[in-house]
């Protein structure tokens, strides 16, 4: 009981820590778009400036997950909220009148590390979960993932609207020290209240547990590799540039849209497991997935349809993006479930630590064709390629074992 419930308040510090950080990880991000796009860089530099962010996040996902396993979650956390800190610092001190090139090299690297600080701060409190949630059942699993990573969500949404708010009445240099200085307050928060070992396992795993994964865990990570791809192809550049560019919109009404959509998606993800009564299992959970899926690829390639048949863009974009929103919230809700489901107590930070990687891949593929395509074609194309990516996805999730299979099985 002692232990359970230090567990318990182990992962209220890793959430309370990851919750802050997620504000400012969504505020830097329409920061650094904003910004940047108003100095005139292209959609494809702007790309270009996330690209080290995404690259890292699969390094760290990867080798985060066996620090962890061997050091503990509290280590990863204090570093992942310490590097962060370091990047806002960073990136406060580039100048608008450096060369193009110099700029794009300085902001990537200050990216970069703030890649590695999220993914260590995420695949913390992720694994956090497995290891408190240890009766109730998957059913239980299912709740607390799902409202786990819908307030992330919605937390990071608000960061959305807190970077177009900050640029525009702070500034660039003087917006990121905010931040800086609200992180170091939870830094030191953090160093005060949480204890223990939590995610320390008792065997040290070796560097070969790193790719030795089920089959499982292998599918459902090319699963959401191709489903967070297919929403960075148009969410990261193509609809913020279009809608400052085409439609004309002001700082604070793209990052209010860009905010009131992940708002929304993490709403409608934490409450998922209230509209997926039967999808409680791992095996019911496979076959959420897979329906849900192919319901998602065909909403891009409505929205492409309409805007190539010349209905109003505004609508358009506004309304089926965020039917695009709902039905991603599902998905991702149980993917993010499965793939604790899939895993043991003692797996649980290499499992999660390798599906996050796949993650972070998805979302730098998905961020570089969104500079390359928008800027070649338009958001039509971007969308064309979202409804790709996410029927592969979609595709994927055939290969997990449904219910049958399971009874099959057992």
């Amino acid at each position: 009981m002692a232990s359970h419930s230090s567990d318990l308040r182990g992962y209220a510090a890793v959430t309370a820590a990851y919750w802050a950080f997620t504000l400012t990880d969504g505020a830097l991000r329409m920061l650094v778009l904003l910004h940047f796009h108003e100095l005139g860089f292209s959609p494809v530099d702007i790309a270009f400036l996330f690209l080290l962010y995404e690259f890292m996040g699969i390094v760290t996902n990867l080798v985060g997950g066996w620090i962890a396993a061997r050091l503990g979650l509290k280590v990863t956390l204090y570093a992942g909220l310490a590097v962060q800190i370091v990047a806002l610092a960073l990136l406060s001190l580039a100048r608008p009148e450096w060369a193009l090139a110099v700029s794009v090299a300085y902001v990537m690297g200050c990216q970069a590390l703030s890649g590695v600080a999220k993914d260590l701060t995420k695949m913390s409190s992720k694994s956090a979960v497995k290891l408190v949630v240890r009766e109730g059942g998957e059913g239980l699993l299912f709740k607390w993932v799902a409202l786990l990573t819908g307030s992330k969500n919605a937390l990071k949404g608000l960061g959305f609207f807190l970077g177009g708010v900050l640029l525009g009445g702070l500034g660039f240099q003087w917006a990121l020290w905010a931040m800086a200085a609200m992180l170091a307050l939870v830094l030191v928060a953090a160093l005060g209240t949480l204890k223990g070992d939590l995610g320390r396992t008792k065997q040290k795993p070796g560097a070969r547990q790193l790719f030795s994964k089920s089959r499982e865990i292998n599918v459902l990570s090319a699963a959401r590799l191709f489903l967070f791809g297919a929403r960075d192809v148009w969410f990261v550049v193509g609809v913020p540039v279009f809608l400052s560019a085409v439609l004309g919109w002001s700082f604070a009404q793209v990052g209010g849209f860009m905010a009131a959509w992940v708002i929304g998606y993490g709403i409608v993800q934490a409450a998922a497991p209230r509209f997926l009564r039967n999808a409680g299992s791992a095996a019911s959970g496979a076959l959420a997935a897979r329906v849900w899926g192919f319901v998602l690829a065909a909403l891009p390639a409505l929205i492409a349809l309409g805007l190539q048949a010349g209905l109003d863009a505004r609508w358009l974009v506004l309304g089926g993006l965020g039917l695009f929103g709902v039905v991603f919230a599902m998905n991702s809700a149980v993917h993010s479930f499965l793939i604790l489901a899939y895993s043991d107590h003692d797996k649980v930070a290499l499992n999660v630590g390798f599906y996050y990687m796949a993650n972070a891949a998805g979302r730098l593929l998905g961020t570089l064709l969104s500079g390359l395509v928008y800027q070649a074609a338009g958001l039509a194309a971007c969308l064309w390629v979202s409804a790709l990516m996410v029927a592969i996805a979609a595709a994927g999730t055939l290969f997990l074992p449904t219910r049958a299979a399971a009874a099959r099985t057992a």
